[in-house]
């Protein structure tokens, strides 16, 4: 048996999110299908670096996988795409040691999130960013992501459905910057809470058309209370961009 470490991207438009479940598409589902047929029916366990929801898009998940068949890593990516449908695709692939682990080597991650401004929407990005036609000061936004920066109790900034008792998270980067339409929201941290990135994105916005003060961050960070921030911005315009491991 070999362990093998995928780099995969996934248009998460028509899945009910990564993780398997009983009814439903998802990501997690497709892959475990294609390689069960790929082992002749043997079913195979896919491990993620975590799990996207329903529309969330990734350009950089990774996954792992044990298997006894003898292909080279460099003809997995054709060898998966002939069972996957055309909304996963696979990036690259290695050999990696039996200690690795897609989910708990994990180092870093990197989040993007596509927010589309202007009065009108492009049809052709309606399901790959979020379209919101209010205007906004960026330089609030600017000034706001500061305080979000560094490592806090996030849990003003978690779905108060989780059930995570520590919510103590570092962010190292947070970047917006605009590409003609689109404003991009990088963030970069070791590890992310459920709707941590969509919320400090909403909060963001609320800062940017005025609703809320750039210096009412450190308020609601410290206030520990989910209905303190923003509202959580919607599904389809994040992305799991990058997932950094030791070995990168």
């Amino acid at each position: 048996m070999k362990r093998l470490k995928c780099t995969i991207a996934y248009d998460g438009t028509n899945f009910e999110g990564y993780q398997i479940q009983p009814n439903g598409r998802t990501v997690q589902g497709e892959l475990q299908n294609a390689l069960k047929q790929l082992h002749k029916g043997s079913e195979v366990k896919v491990y993620a670096s975590g799990r996207t929801d329903a529309g969330v898009h990734a350009a950089g998940q990774v996954i792992h996988f044990d298997t006894n068949l003898n292909i080279p890593s460099e003809k997995w990516p054709h060898a998966m795409h002939t069972k996957l449908p055309a909304d996963i695709r696979i990036l690259t692939v290695e050999e990696v040691p039996s200690s690795f682990h897609a989910r708990f080597s994990v180092v870093q991650k990197e989040y993007r999130y596509k927010v589309w401004i202007g009065e009108r929407q492009d049809v052709f990005q309606r399901q790959y960013t979020y379209f919101y036609p209010l205007p906004l000061n960026i330089a609030s936004m600017q000034e706001a992501k500061q305080y979000l920066i560094g490592t806090h109790d996030f849990t003003s900034f978690c779905s108060s459905k989780t059930e995570i008792e520590d919510k103590v998270r570092t962010i190292y980067e947070l970047d917006i910057s605009q590409e003609e339409n689109v404003l991009i929201f990088r963030v970069v941290g070791n590890g992310f809470l459920y709707n941590m990135v969509r919320i400090i994105v909403g909060t963001l916005l609320d800062v940017g058309r005025g609703k809320l003060q750039a210096n009412n961050l450190p308020t609601i960070i410290n206030g520990k209370n989910r209905e303190h921030a923003g509202k959580t911005a919607p599904a389809h315009g994040l992305y799991l961009w990058n997932v950094v491991y030791n070995d990168n």
